[in-house]
């Protein structure tokens, strides 16, 4: 895209509002061609409201061309994982027309409504339930079908819809197109909340597997992701992080980059610190031959006694649940378990580093930027360039994958306060040791687990504590400060409160899966647990975080996961059960006990204990494991078994067949949903077996891809079968982060099995296994 400086000027003096121009490009409408278009929007508020639009107007969510065109405005992303497809599978299935008819435009502060974020698996439950998008649709369809009505003058229940034709099945003579009821007006009319959605029973688009439709573009070259856009007068940024964390700066010495080609400014700001340059080359060397001056920084705690370190902070303390009886009843108990399980921070390790584009001209700016929060960054950026959010305008542009918040927010942050320091458009992408080095990384935690068991091994109390750590996150639509860039520039994160005396719970919220599936999750007397165990306890710490951190896909769920779906198998191990048997009788919710059913039987799993009999480690032993959960506590049930070879001598684990069973309500693309079923179990692979973040007493050490060590191209990959259950009377669900928060569990569990011994901390690195395996004997 090459939006020149004449044809921004010529859109406003021509005063085109924010849908004039869409609406008459006819069959031009597509997503990415709404950037450069409209004039940023106007008004103050927070929210959709800021920018004029309305979410409580069908006019803010959809828009009918003469042609027939629909175009959808969404405020949720496509990040790879096909909602766009989806959605406009959603506008197709209520509207009635093919797909090839939709249009959509997502995530632009002038265009689309405020969803906040696409984050957390929200997407489809948000859009396709009852509510935004979906409601939009049909209230869409019943409004012309209303007028249709009128001007054919046939009774509303004569009337049926077939590819944006209506037409009376009395007299077929008597028909008009959606195309030809509004000529390209607005509705004009409310969100209808009475809206009767399209039964699943007379589906022919969603349901279905179509091919996403961003996909030529993509396999052609033809999508511009954010590393791509060029806009006229373009200078390249580059920023100078301080060398330790802590560091602050004393003096820029600019005189050092003087003799330079193309260098155009140095920017210091705070404790920021980049430079402006003509060619992206001039800015990398500039920035390595910039002079700066830092402080010291601060000495960070030991990585190897970091999950002590944790126990010893000033914590933030949240009970989750309590039902006031756990320490009598492990009194009682015949036998008490403990364990401890840990999980290190890791990072998104996007391949393609960050990058956005800022054009920052006197009181007014554009930002192309990949990140997942369009309205939030617009404000924290006009926070940041001391703009009323009205004056700023975010364009969503894809980039480099994320599942979470990588440095796509930072790095807009960068680009905008360059390109306001020299009143020109400024691209900025990250180094890969700047990216790696202060992104914002997934939560570390330790886990103690201890049970009470009866005598004949029931589980009768469950006390869990857990510590993590945590420092920034999503700048969300106030702070900035919240990820690096904004704390370089003198803003602070949000505030970390220890707190030693936590209040009793009020309503039960397993959000971050922080209570196993197998208590009742009782406060009062409403239980909104999956399991049957009645005496509960889940007590959580938060420290502050030496390092910035925030979601990572399964934020929290996966490492709370790991160690209830561990230590369950360790429980039905001491006493000798097979693991689905055991987690059957302490299951109580059906449909998690359907997706764990379903899923060992498509395994063909082996009924038995754990580990198998007779397993000694020799050169080579096989082990099968299991993990289920309900994704937050209400958003995706899924269950995955993994088997797995285990060489002894080198500690080498091979994942050779991934089973999951998924069940998220109505499925709206079967293949969309395996998709993200293999997706996450291969990212969540990649997690559990290698990688961790690492540093020494100033720094992050893990910078590249020798020090961080993801999955390999190259890595063989395990076969993946997925059962997906449809339940299209039920509400739908998420799907992108299910089977990734059981990965590490299953895996863990599977090499129990194999080997016998038990593998309590992330990754399962060979070392790791060969010092278990020595320490058996």
């Amino acid at each position: 895209m090459r939006l020149t400086s004449e044809a921004r000027a010529a859109l406003d003096r021509e005063g085109l509002s924010r849908r004039e121009f869409l609406r008459h490009s006819g069959l031009l409408i597509v997503s990415f061609s709404a950037m450069g278009v409209s004039s940023p929007a106007s008004g103050g508020q927070t929210g959709a409201a800021a920018a004029g639009i309305d979410a409580g107007q069908l006019d803010s969510w959809l828009a009918i061309a003469a042609d027939g065109t629909v175009t959808g405005y969404t405020g949720k992303c496509e990040l790879g994982q096909g909602m766009h497809t989806a959605q406009v599978q959603l506008i197709a299935e209520e509207l009635s027309i093919p797909i090839e008819r939709v249009r959509l435009a997502e995530c632009d502060t002038a265009v689309t409504p405020d969803q906040g974020t696409t984050s957390g698996s929200q997407s489809t439950p948000t859009n396709f339930n009852s509510r935004n998008l979906g409601l939009a649709a049909a209230t869409a369809r019943e409004t012309l079908i209303q007028r249709a009505s009128r001007r054919l003058g046939v009774v509303r229940d004569q009337l049926t819809v077939v590819e944006g034709m209506i037409t009376s099945h009395i007299d077929p003579s008597k028909t008009v197109s959606y195309g030809e009821i509004l000529a390209g007006e607005r509705f004009s009319i409310a969100l209808d909340v009475n809206a009767k959605r399209k039964p699943h029973q007379e589906w022919t688009v969603l349901g279905r597997s179509v091919p996403r439709v961003d996909m030529p573009a993509m396999v052609t070259g033809q999508l511009e992701y954010v590393q791509n856009i060029r806009v006229d007068g373009m200078l390249h940024g580059r920023v100078v992080r301080p060398p330790a964390i802590g560091a602050t700066l004393v003096n820029v010495d600019e005189r050092s980059v003087a003799g330079l080609p193309g260098v155009v400014k140095v920017v210091a700001r705070h404790n920021f610190v980049g430079v402006v340059c003509e060619k992206p080359w001039q800015a990398i060397r500039a920035a390595r031959a910039l002079k700066a001056t830092w402080s010291p920084g601060t000495k960070l705690p030991a990585q190897a006694t970091f999950y002590d370190h944790m126990r010893r902070q000033p914590s933030r303390d949240t009970l989750v649940v309590d039902s006031g009886d756990v320490e009598s009843t492990l009194r009682q108990a015949a036998t008490i378990v403990r364990a401890t399980y840990l999980h290190p921070y890791q990072m998104h390790g996007s391949v393609g580093t960050s990058c956005a584009v800022a054009d920052v001209r006197g009181d007014r700016a554009t930002i192309w930027s990949p990140t997942q929060s369009a309205y939030p960054l617009r404000n924290t950026t006009a926070m940041i360039l001391n703009l009323p959010p009205a004056s700023v305008r975010v364009i969503y542009a894809r980039g480099s994958g994320c599942y979470g918040i990588n440095g796509a927010d930072t790095v807009s942050y960068d680009a905008a306060v360059l390109s306001q320091a020299v009143g020109r458009p400024v691209r900025v992408q990250l180094s890969r040791q700047d990216e790696m080095a202060w992104e914002n990384y997934g939560y570390p935690y330790v886990v103690d687990q201890r049970v009470g068991l009866d005598e004949a091994g029931t589980i009768v109390a469950w006390d869990c504590e857990t510590w993590s750590a945590a420092l920034g996150g999503r700048p969300g639509y106030g702070t900035p400060g919240n990820v690096v860039t904004g704390a370089l520039i003198g803003l602070q994160p949000a505030a970390l409160e220890p707190r030693a005396n936590p209040p009793a719970p009020t309503s039960f919220n397993n959000g971050s899966n922080a209570a196993p599936s197998y208590v009742r999750g009782c406060v009062g007397a409403t239980c909104g647990g999956t399991g049957a165990v009645k005496s509960e306890r889940v007590l959580a710490h938060t420290i502050r975080s030496p390092f910035f951190t925030g979601p990572l896909r399964s934020p929290n769920r996966l490492q709370n996961t790991f160690a209830h779906e561990c230590f369950i198998d360790e429980l039905a191990a001491r006493v000798k059960a097979d693991p689905v048997e055991y987690r059957l009788r302490h299951l109580k919710d059906p449909r998690l006990i359907d997706v764990l059913k379903a899923a060992v039987n498509a395994a063909g799993w082996d009924t038995r204990p754990s580990p198998g009999p007779g397993r000694q480690p020799t050169s080579l032993v096989s082990g099968r494991g299991l993990a289920c959960v309900l994704y937050e506590g209400d958003n995706g049930y899924c269950a995955l078994v993994a088997f797995v070879n285990v060489i002894a001598a080198t500690g080498q684990i091979a994942v050779t067949r991934l089973v999951a069973s998924q069940d998220c309500g109505p499925i709206s693309s079967p293949d969309g949903m395996r998709n993200q079923i293999e997706g996450g179990a291969l990212q969540g692979l990649s997690r559990a077996l290698g990688e961790a973040v690492t540093w020494d007493d100033t720094k992050v050490t893990s910078i590249d891809w020798q020090t961080y060590r993801s999955l390999s191209m190259s890595a063989d990959v395990p076969v993946i079968e997925s059962v997906l259950i449809d339940r299209p009377e039920e509400a739908a669900m998420g799907a992108g982060e299910t089977t990734i928060t059981l990965t590490a569990a299953a895996v863990g569990n599977a090499v129990f099995d194999a080997t016998g011994v038990r593998i309590r901390e992330v990754p399962f690195t060979p070392d790791r296994i060969r010092a278990a395996l020595a320490t058996r004997g």
